[in-house]
């Protein structure tokens, strides 16, 4: 079978690899139909030299079930389905409090487990027309429909980008009538952005350098912020401060809450710098988030922080970045951050696709065959006009 494989730093390429087969009676094989690629295969696509060399890539998988293990019950042939990037065993302590993020079985080596990433166990990842899903009963989520209808891309969202999105509006707190500022319009970005609205926010703010992105944040609602046009906290408090309903509400001294009541960091280190805009500043996002959230304001850290080997000093290669400690500390916010538990809200999330109450997919710019990966690989590390590109196998 056809699979994307990394090889070194910028470099991916298609090979023909052994399809997967059934290793235990859990084990289910899926048919790939779509599988995306996400903006965290650039930190693997983008790391300097070519550990994890001979990695089959992808963790956003949706296909239809071609075989079952002897022990699976609930998902048969022919069911059309969507894995959650999480490698799970549904059983395990921290399975059962819900923490699938942080299962403790799946990966000698780490309390989690991904598909196709290096340290993240023994996975073979999706970008292939073929995917082994262990623990097939817990990881399939079943899905209405036929592969390739007008369904396809919304549903193959909730494999990663969708939830981890909601979540990210989760953990910074957001709810009916709150503010709320993105940073970055990539595709986890836009969704949360998209899942601040369904939560019922009030204002909701993006900040980004792509026209072609903030546009999109536009399309639905958000108020686009370009940082190379100026400082973005303080574009987004001239702009709370030119609606002039909200300053007419404002008794004596309230003026003070003008920042906003959530922020999303939907960026991680490979932010860039405002004042070199073709640079990194790994901080950058964090320093930023720390002047414009409010007075008992929530954050919610959902870009990836990781030892950088491209970092500038030792500290940032080991992966400690600089922050505003002193003024989150006098400002009692409340920080969440971490990879996502998909299964709490897998289910929620398509019956919100099928009923027609989210349309996630609209984020999906470029549709490629398996062939044309490695192009789009290198076009979507510009992070500028590719926001999402999916493989199709149909």
């Amino acid at each position: 079978m056809k699979a994307v494989v990394f090889k070194e730093q910028r470099m991916v390429e298609i090979e023909e690899v052994e399809k997967p087969e059934i290793e235990k009676p859990t084990d289910v094989i899926i048919k790939m139909t779509s599988s995306a690629i996400c903006g965290s295969d650039l930190h693997l696509y983008d790391a300097p030299g070519s550990a994890g060399s001979g990695t089959i890539l992808g963790h956003e998988p949706m296909g239809v079930v071609e075989e079952v293990g002897d022990a699976v019950e609930l998902v048969k042939p022919g069911d059309r389905v969507v894995i959650p990037f999480n490698v799970a065993c549904g059983s395990c302590l921290n399975c059962v409090r819900g923490l699938t993020n942080f299962c403790l079985t799946v990966n000698p080596d780490a309390a989690m487990a991904n598909y196709g990433y290096p340290g993240a166990g023994p996975y073979a990842g999706g970008q292939a027309e073929y995917l082994r899903v262990p623990y097939g009963d817990w990881a399939c989520l079943k899905l209405p429909g036929e592969p390739g209808d007008e369904l396809e891309e919304d549903f193959l969202m909730l494999a990663d980008i969708f939830p981890t999105a909601y979540y990210a509006a989760e953990l910074a707190k957001v709810k009916t009538g709150k503010t709320v500022a993105v940073f970055g319009a990539g595709p986890v970005g836009l969704l949360a952005a998209y899942s601040s609205m369904l939560m019922g926010a009030s204002e909701v703010y993006v900040v980004d350098k792509s026209d072609k992105r903030l546009k999109l944040a536009e399309s639905i609602g958000a108020v686009p912020v370009n940082f190379t046009d100026g400082d973005p906290v303080e574009m987004i408090i001239q702009h709370r401060r030119n609606n002039q309903k909200l300053m007419a509400s404002l008794r004596p001294g309230e003026e003070k809450a003008l920042g906003v009541d959530c922020a999303i960091d939907a960026v991680g280190y490979e932010a860039y710098d405002r004042n070199n805009p073709e640079e990194f500043k790994p901080n950058q996002v964090l320093m930023d988030i720390g002047r414009i959230i409010a007075p008992g304001g929530s954050i919610g850290v959902i870009g990836v922080y990781g030892p950088d080997p491209a970092g500038k000093d030792e500290d940032e290669k080991q992966g400690h970045f600089k922050l505003p400690w002193a003024e989150l500390w006098f400002k009692g916010v409340s920080i969440g951050m971490g990879p996502t538990p998909v299964k709490q809200m897998h289910v929620f999330l398509r019956d919100l696709i099928f009923n027609g109450k989210a349309k996630p997919g609209f984020i999906v710019t470029d549709r490629i065959s398996i062939d044309e990966a490695p192009e789009s690989y290198r076009q979507f590390d510009k992070r500028d006009g590719v926001v999402k590109p999916v493989i199709k196998f149909y």
